[in-house]
C-alpha cells in the first residue's frame, strides 16, 4: 500500500501533471498547502487511489470529468478550494465513495461551484457523508439523494448556504439549512 501525505508541507505552485505517472498510489493527501492552478485531468489516472484529499488550497477552474475514473476512491474531499463550474456527473461513476465534501468557505461569488446537484449523485449509494455547503448550486435537489443511506440529521450532510430551489424531497426538507431562493420559479 502507498500512501502519499504531503498534508500542510508548505507545497505551493501547481499540481503537475505527472502526477498521473503515480498510478501506484492508494492515497494521495496534498491538503492544507498553497497549491493554486487547476486539478490536472492526469488525477483520473490514479485508479488505484481509495482516498484524494485536496482540500484547504487555492486550486481553481472545474473539477475535472476524468475524476469519474477513479471507481475505487471512498474518500474524496476537494473542500475549501476556489474550484467554480459544475459538479461533473461523473462523480456518479464513484459508487464507492463514502465520503464526499466539496463545501467551499469562500464569501465572494467567483469561488463557488455552479449549477444544479447532478442526479448521478443518486448511484452513490455508499455514500455516508455529503457536504456541499457554501456553494452557489441551483436549481432543484435530485430525488435521487434521498436513495442515499446517509444519516440527514447529523453533520454528515450540509447543503446550506447555496441557492437550491423548492421543493424540496421529503428525506431533506428541514435539512436545507439557509437557501437563497430569490432566483427561484
Amino acid at each position: 500500500t502507498t500512501f502519499l501525505n504531503l498534508s500542510g508541507s508548505g507545497l505551493t505552485g501547481e499540481i503537475p501533471p505527472e502526477i498521473g505517472n503515480l498510478t501506484y498510489l492508494i492515497g494521495l493527501v496534498l491538503s492544507s498547502n498553497q497549491l493554486i492552478g487547476e486539478i490536472p485531468s492526469e488525477i483520473g489516472n490514479l485508479t488505484n487511489l481509495t482516498g484524494l484529499f485536496l482540500n484547504n488550497n487555492q486550486l481553481t477552474g472545474r473539477i475535472p470529468s476524468e475524476i469519474g475514473n477513479l471507481t475505487n476512491l471512498t474518500n474524496l474531499d476537494l473542500s475549501d478550494n476556489e474550484l467554480t463550474e459544475e459538479i461533473p456527473p461523473e462523480i456518479g461513476n464513484l459508487t464507492n465513495l463514502t465520503y464526499l465534501s466539496l463545501f467551499s468557505n469562500f464569501l465572494t461569488e467567483e469561488n463557488q461551484l455552479t449549477g444544479e446537484i447532478p442526479s448521478e449523485i443518486g448511484n452513490l449509494t455508499n455514500l455516508t457523508s455529503l457536504i456541499l455547503s457554501g456553494n452557489q448550486l441551483t436549481g432543484g435537489i435530485p430525488e435521487s439523494i434521498c436513495d442515499l443511506n446517509i444519516n440527514f440529521n447529523n453533520s454528515s450532510f450540509n447543503i446550506t448556504n447555496n441557492q437550491l430551489c423548492p421543493p424540496y424531497p421529503s428525506c431533506i426538507e428541514d435539512k436545507v439549512g439557509t437557501q437563497d431562493t430569490s432566483d427561484c420559479p
